[in-house]
């Protein structure tokens, strides 16, 4: 069990500044080596590849183990639409409002990535749930998978780019090819294997293994199609915990304090039926408080856990407590009960899920 929480390095080593500083063509010294000088850039985000999975399988990815770098934070959450739209758009889920898997809106849940509302029909308009333009608004390619090429949360994180859509590992490889000998200088693109394999899978088969080998072929694959005056910087949205059946928790011991919860099985948000949130919050610590840190509304939002800056959308979907496991659960929201057979989950404040990689290599 984890006792110390990760913070998330805003403004610094965290992939909410990895675009920002492509981009500007900034320098620090958390950014590798391989970038400088480079005629373009082309970053790749790994889903779901932590740091601590990088070393423990140094052996599996010897391509990506070998590029130049380190270590540096995710967001806050650390999951996939809050962390995606801070690489993204260079903000903090405080500023952007993407707080997690499913976020409140109005009285009703929004599942971000299937992009579907809990009990409304119709979801929002993507600009209503996020308005700041992806990669500072400038022209930008992306290469990511043809499956996502309209789905709505495409359209909250990273609308108005130049999409192509590949459809195996291979096509991403020339599709990165044929751009970067061309005349972009910054590509984006984005793999989703890791992560899916782990939610499914977990980190205990040789499933798991297995895609991260893969992954690390595909990471060479694309280094031997990238010219040499050209970087590839390896990064991720966040890491991996294996949660396993017995790993999900209920909210029993909360209900009747309950109006519905958001968020992510790590990082779950409990929103207090009308004047009730100081009694959930007693409550929450009395069950939970053994195998996860509990956040009120104020500890989280004013302690910075989101970030520096807090939009008035973000306060309104935040919850009014927290639970942020440290130990290998998740807690299991009544109104997904289907979240619980993912078999690795991730979102909390633990180093294995708080830190990825940002590396780099030439082509």
């Amino acid at each position: 069990m984890t006792d110390e929480p990760v913070r998330a390095q805003y403004g610094g080593a965290c992939v909410a500044s990895v675009v920002p500083v492509l981009l500007r063509g900034e320098h620090p010294t958390w950014l590798p080596e391989p970038v400088r000088g480079a005629r373009a850039v082309v970053l790749l985000v790994l889903d779901g590849l932590g740091w601590d999975t990088l070393q423990e399988h140094a052996s599996r990815m010897p391509v990506i183990g070998g590029m130049a770098g380190g270590a540096i934070t995710t967001v806050v959450p650390s999951t996939t639409a809050a962390a995606l739209t801070s690489i993204t758009t260079g903000l903090a889920p405080a500023a952007h409002g993407v707080i997690g898997f499913r976020i409140a809106l109005d009285g009703d849940v929004l599942n971000v990535l299937a992009y579907q509302m809990a009990r409304k029909q119709r979801p929002p308009d993507p600009f209503s749930v996020q308005r700041h333009a992806a990669f500072l608004g400038r022209d930008a390619v992306v290469v990511s998978s043809a499956a996502f090429r309209e789905s709505g949360f495409t359209k909250v994180h990273m609308r108005d780019v130049r999409y192509v859509g590949y459809r195996v590992e291979s096509t991403l490889v020339e599709h990165l090819r044929l751009l970067a000998r061309g005349d972009e200088r910054f590509v984006y693109a984005y793999y989703a294997g890791i992560d899916e394999v782990a939610h499914g899978y977990g980190l205990h088969t040789g499933f798991y293994p297995a895609e991260l080998a893969a992954a690390d072929r595909l990471v060479g694959d694309v280094l031997d199609a990238l010219p040499s005056d050209v970087a590839l910087v390896v990064t991720a949205d966040h890491g991996q915990v294996h949660v396993g059946p017995d790993g999900w928790r209920p909210l029993a011991a909360v209900d009747e304090l309950l109006s519905h919860a958001s968020g992510d099985g790590r990082f779950r948000y409990l929103h207090a039926r009308r004047g009730a949130a100081g009694e959930l919050a007693a409550a929450a610590r009395d069950a939970f408080a053994d195998v996860a840190w509990i956040l009120t509304r104020t500890d989280l939002l004013d302690g910075g856990w989101l970030g520096p800056e807090v939009a008035p959308a973000t306060r309104r979907r935040a919850g009014d407590v927290v639970l942020a496991a440290r130990a290998d659960v998740a807690f299991v929201d009544p109104a997904l009960p289907r979240e619980a057979q993912l078999v690795s989950a991730h979102g909390s404040l633990t180093a294995a899920e708080m830190l990825v990689p940002l590396l780099a290599g030439r082509g």
